[in-house]
């Protein structure tokens, strides 16, 4: 019997954040990348620094082994571009808010699923599947927005689950 409890607390925790993530994708679409560089940015044929930086790009000047390339004046100048330099980094910025976001909505589901897996549901294995599947939803949250996330709030994160889970070890241990 209790290999069953188990299992379906595995399913309730994998299921719920498959339902989580997938009504995130459904109702709230992450941003596309060629919205902000699209394809054809790519066919532009850039030979100098001018050329680069008004199409949004940036050049980056290297060594020898980057083919030379002539200016409109004949002089040489040894380098490449970045030609997604300015759309890439607008992307970069549109993408970091929906992460926020994204983290934000599975943080407050991952916390709401905690509380109806410590208080209303009474059967262990589904309470405890909702208990994992909450952490599991808060920890996804913010996986996705830690590379974008300040020191201080990753601190303050860390220290709130950590006393999150300490509550929760209490609360459902300690019976």
């Amino acid at each position: 019997m209790k290999f069953k409890q188990i299992a379906l607390a595995i399913g309730i925790v994998i299921l719920l954040n498959v339902f989580f993530n997938y009504g995130i994708f459904t109702f709230y679409k992450s941003p596309e990348y060629t919205q902000f560089c699209p394809e054809t940015i790519y066919s532009k044929n850039i030979q100098t620094e001018k050329e680069c930086t008004d199409a949004g790009g940036l050049w980056h000047y290297s060594g020898p082994e980057v083919p030379k390339t002539a200016t409109a004046t004949g002089a040489v100048i040894m380098g490449y571009c970045d030609v997604t330099y300015k759309c890439n980094k607008e992307y970069t910025a549109v993408q970091e808010v929906y992460d926020r976001n994204v983290f934000v909505i599975l943080t407050i589901l991952g916390v709401i699923t905690l509380i109806l897996g410590l208080t209303v549901i009474s059967v262990d294995a589904v309470a405890n599947g909702f208990l994992f599947g909450g952490i599991l939803s808060i920890l996804v949250g913010v996986i996705r927005y830690w590379s974008a996330m300040d020191d201080y709030l990753r601190f303050i994160i860390s220290g709130v689950a950590l006393i999150l889970l300490i509550y929760v070890g209490y609360k459902k241990l300690n019976k």
